[in-house]
């Protein structure tokens, strides 16, 4: 395998770029886009700042339009591509509390990437949205989740009626989870994604152990958006076409 690393911070334009263009210099062409930075707030919504608000929303969801503008250029280009968002079971499945800054920068990339997928259809670019579950083991997300910068207004939600809300939240979400749900299951469907042949890759693939409605709800909603296309005369925008290479 020749597996090589490239610098590449998410949360800067020129970095964005400079790990762009470092790859097509060194590989002559770019074919996979995978979205998958991200971070974590736990704490009552309103003992977050609206400034690490903005802040979770540019970590999670500004750093794929940065991303996507050094990137997308060149996959234009060639004709042919793939993009994959990382989304989360929580834009459309159970929302247990105290997770609201997070829960709501993903579902905006969520949204962003269904935005995103037929706007590159005819590009020749293809759109696969992977959707993890809650995995409470094998993974550090809960662990170095952020905290609310406003400690006194966490204080009181911590004294009053919500005391002992977060532990029963974090314990029954645990709970949920399968004993052998592995978070590496993330990796491999990504990779089964990337490996299937161009067109006939799945639009979601949800990896949910703890099976919390979002597949449910999803494939509602997603049949919803075909629809819709359907009757707006865009049905060929569903799906990324062939273009000669």
């Amino acid at each position: 395998m020749d597996l090589r690393a490239v610098e590449l911070d998410v949360a800067s334009e020129a970095s964005a770029n400079a790990g762009i263009q470092k790859i097509l210099a060194d590989c002559g062409r770019l074919d996979v886009v995978i979205h998958n930075a991200g971070h974590m707030s736990f704490g009552p919504a309103e003992s977050f700042t609206p400034e690490q608000f903005a802040q979770l929303y540019d970590v999670n969801v500004l750093s794929t339009q940065r991303v996507n503008r050094a990137a997308l250029p060149h996959l234009r280009k060639q004709g042919r591509g793939l993009v994959v968002w990382v989304s989360s079971s929580s834009t459309r499945g159970g929302t247990p509390p105290y997770l609201s800054p997070y829960f709501a920068a993903k579902a905006a990339m969520d949204s962003l990437a269904v935005s995103y997928a037929s706007e590159l259809t005819r590009w020749g670019i293809e759109t696969s949205i992977i959707v993890p579950g809650a995995f409470t083991k094998g993974t550090n997300h809960f662990a170095h989740s952020g905290s609310p910068a406003d400690k006194d207004r966490a204080a009181e939600y911590d004294n009053g009626p919500y005391a002992g809300v977060p532990d029963q939240a974090l314990k029954g979400l645990a709970a949920l989870e399968p004993a052998d749900a592995d978070a590496k299951s993330v990796a491999d469907a990504i990779v089964k994604v990337v490996d299937m042949p161009f067109g006939k890759r799945p639009f979601r693939t949800h990896i949910d152990p703890s099976e919390d409605g979002a597949e449910i709800v999803n494939g509602v909603a997603d049949r919803v958006r075909a629809e819709m296309f359907r009757r707006i005369g865009l049905e060929d925008l569903l799906h990324p076409r062939v273009n000669k290479l």
